[in-house]
């Protein structure tokens, strides 16, 4: 049985909405895409890296989807992208969308049926992981149905004010451990958490 990894980039305010480019995703007038750029260094990249190191199938939302396939597939032979880009080639990809017949990029495949059921019979095959870029609002919906396993959150010294946020108000109340958390010197936290069972309670002794 696979686990779910979600991966985000997201802001002190919890934004992950357009972080590589301007025109990425200007949805609802927002004007600050890009916001990453800036804190590119050796050590978010090696973080990917060891990401990507091991065995996994991609898990995309239609619009993710829609701009991996758009580079991904059309990085240049001589990119210092171009291992990364036959990686993501070369995997299976699965996609939430109802536009099944405009999945040209190779081995892609439509999730048919519920969300929730789809992923739950993905995550009871024997195989690789399944691993989420984006996907903002796929991710809500498996996170309002406790389907998500691990978080590697990369979280950005900027609050952006407005914009498409990681968390719903409906999210399934989990506890998560950290299981791992380093700084880079732009002062962007790495952040590894694991699904760990249910939310516990207490309450503070009273003072008289």
């Amino acid at each position: 049985m696979g686990k779910l990894i979600v991966a985000a980039f997201i802001s002190l305010d919890g934004v992950m909405q357009s972080p590589g480019r301007p025109k990425e995703d200007p949805s609802g007038e927002f004007h600050l895409g890009g916001w990453i750029v800036p804190y590119t260094d050796e050590a978010i990249g090696q973080n990917l890296q060891d990401l990507l190191s091991q065995p996994f199938e991609l898990l995309l939302g239609r619009c993710t989807y829609d701009i991996f396939a758009a580079y991904w597939p059309r990085v240049p032979a001589d990119s210092d992208s171009r291992a990364m880009a036959d990686l993501f080639s070369s995997v299976p990809k699965h996609v939430a969308t109802h536009r099944s017949d405009t999945l040209d990029w190779q081995n892609s495949h439509a999730l048919e049926g519920d969300l929730a059921d789809a992923i739950r019979a993905l995550k009871h095959q024997d195989g690789a992981n399944l691993l989420t870029f984006g996907s903002g609002d796929m991710v809500r919906q498996l996170l309002a149905a406790g389907l998500v396993d691990e978080l590697r959150l990369l979280i950005y010294p900027v609050i952006l004010g407005r914009g498409k946020r990681l968390f719903g108000d409906n999210a399934q109340a989990s506890a998560f451990t950290l299981a791992h958390s380093t700084s880079t010197p732009g002062g962007v936290l790495i952040t590894r958490y694991v699904r760990s069972g249910e939310v516990r309670t207490g309450a503070f002794e009273e003072v008289e």
